[in-house]
């Protein structure tokens, strides 16, 4: 029976305050009960990953805990006639990897409702190339098209570039036309960024905190990734009916800016959220990353990991010294 069946997980546990991931040996009869049983062939990592990792209450409350918020794989059982066995399918965001077991693990559990097929022509390695980083990444170019981002407008920034969702911003941003300004701190990835599509790469000073409300427009559009004063002082820089479409918080959760930008320039903030978001919403961008907007220099640059590699490379993240995509291959 499958819930006999063991398999390998990474298991992050909590002793006197500390947390410390190792490789373990569970069975299926460990997971939560629920309508589908997935053998996860690759996962992803992420930044919430390397939070959940690190013991963070706002990500995962209660440990020993398996991260792993993207998940690729075949379906062994399900409960549920939108699922069937045998199919191959994607699952992030929601509560996979938070409090539900995720993707560092060979096998999860979960709702039918949070599975998305596989879009034809794509294998799973490409697939958790994207990932949930992918995911937000198309999200937030769809976001500013929508609110009427076009190419000739002018540059569009993108912030946090060498990173898992950036990085994908900038070549999909190239693909479709737009002039695209990098913002890295990582100067030494100045010739990657150029690969992926940038026209011009700068460092984070130029968006240093200044006093003055607003700002000589520069950009057209934007998209911020990091959140924080970096996002403040984006919005002071983007000329009149703009937008600038935000994802991430890694500089900080708080926003310290004015009404200026809104009221005087008639910028937009656009908030993009790629965990509770309809199915059909998520199913629609792999769709389109899976086809037209393929980024093949993100894919090229993808690198693979065993779960022993997990607690270095997520040590990265949580230093600010990540670039690029990076998969879990749990096959090595």
């Amino acid at each position: 029976m499958a819930n006999e069946t063991e398999f390998k997980a990474w298991l992050v546990t909590e002793n006197d305050g500390q947390f410390s991931g190792e490789e373990v040996i569970r069975k299926v009869s460990d997971l939560p009960e629920d309508d589908v049983l997935i053998r996860v062939r690759y996962s992803s990592l992420n930044y919430k990953d390397a939070l959940s990792a690190s013991g963070n209450r706002g990500v995962t409350r209660n440990y020993p805990h398996t991260p792993g918020i993207d998940a690729f794989g075949d379906v062994i059982e399900s409960a549920d006639d939108r699922v069937k066995p045998g199919q191959h399918v994607i699952v992030t965001g929601y509560d996979l990897g938070m409090n539900t077991d995720g993707g560092f693990g060979e096998y999860i559990r979960v709702p039918a409702g949070w599975c998305v097929p596989m879009p034809d022509g794509w294998d799973g390695i490409k697939a958790m190339t994207y990932g949930t980083a992918g995911l937000t990444a198309g999200l937030c170019v769809s976001k500013i098209l929508m609110a009427g981002a076009k190419p000739e407008q002018g540059k569009v920034a993108v912030t946090g570039a060498t990173g898992a969702v950036g990085s994908v911003c900038v070549e999909l941003l190239s693909g479709l036309g737009f002039d695209v300004v990098a913002v890295s701190g990582k100067a030494d990835q100045a010739s990657l960024l150029e690969e992926l599509g940038a026209k011009e790469v700068v460092g984070r000073d130029a968006l240093n905190p200044e006093k003055r409300p607003l700002l000589k427009p520069v950009f057209a559009n934007g998209i911020d990734t990091v959140g924080g004063a970096p996002l403040a002082e984006l919005l002071k820089q983007i000329s009149p009916g703009g937008s600038v479409s935000c994802c991430g918080l890694v500089a900080g959760p708080q926003l310290e800016t004015t009404v200026l930008p809104f009221i005087l320039r008639g910028v937009n903030l656009l908030g993009v959220d790629s965990v509770e978001i309809p199915l059909e919403d998520k199913a629609a961008v792999w769709k389109m990353l899976a086809g037209e907007w393929a980024c093949p220099v993100s894919e090229q640059h993808c690198r693979t990991i065993a779960r022993r590699e997990l607690p270095e490379s997520l040590g990265a993240f949580l230093k600010g010294e990540s670039v690029g995509k990076i998969v879990l291959d749990h096959s090595l």
